[in-house]
């Protein structure tokens, strides 16, 4: 049996963002948190489990067993969530899936996944569309709730990007939903001054 007694193994389970696509750097925000956690002199071990289009549904039936492959019994294992948006873009006119639906697929996942580890959710960013993001910010208001409630911590990086014009802007030259590097620099050092985040390594 493989027991790991000084790194902390860190899955990130999401979508496209999570995933970091856009970024010509090829880290995302997910990559850049930890890359400064290891410059600081953490050893991390870092799996980013974030798969384009994907949502909250078709995560929820992949993330168990993709993590349990990845934080064998006596790792120092870390779970952090990042999902929505996908849930939110219409198809023939409706969302790919209801907010109830979406917060029933949180709920199993973060229920479960806190059972396992240490586990935070960090919550939907915005989209270059208005209309979308009168979805997403509904979800993301109700993501936090639901956080509250298992006593799971939850960043609302929606809001604060709303402010961030690079985000936007890098979004609309790209493809029109993922920012490239300055875009993903903006979200990682939203989770890096998270007093949560910063908790992990203290």
């Amino acid at each position: 049996m493989e027991i790991c007694v000084k790194d902390v193994r860190i899955c990130f389970i999401g979508d496209s963002f999570v995933n970091g696509t856009g970024d010509p750097a090829c880290l995302g925000w997910t990559g850049r948190v930890c890359a400064v956690a290891i410059s600081q002199g953490h050893e991390v071990t870092y799996y980013n489990l974030g798969i384009r289009r994907q949502t909250s549904l078709e995560i929820a039936r992949r993330w168990r067993s993709e993590v349990e492959a990845r934080l064998p019994h006596g790792c120092d294992g870390r779970l952090v969530f990042s999902f929505g948006v996908n849930d939110t873009v219409l198809e023939n006119e409706r969302p790919r899936l209801d907010s109830q639906e979406s917060l029933r697929h949180a709920r199993e996942m973060l229920r479960a996944a806190c059972e396992l580890c240490p586990t935070l959710m960090v919550g939907p960013p915005p989209m270059p569309d208005d209309e979308q993001n009168q979805r997403i910010a509904s979800l993301s208001e109700q993501f936090a709730l639901l956080c509250q409630e298992l006593a799971i911590p939850y960043l609302d990086v929606f809001t604060p990007l709303l402010q961030v014009a690079q985000w936007r802007e890098e979004a609309l030259a790209n493809d029109g939903a993922h920012p490239r590097a300055a875009g993903y620099s903006a979200l990682a050092h939203l989770v890096q001054d998270w007093p949560t985040w910063q908790s992990w390594f203290a």
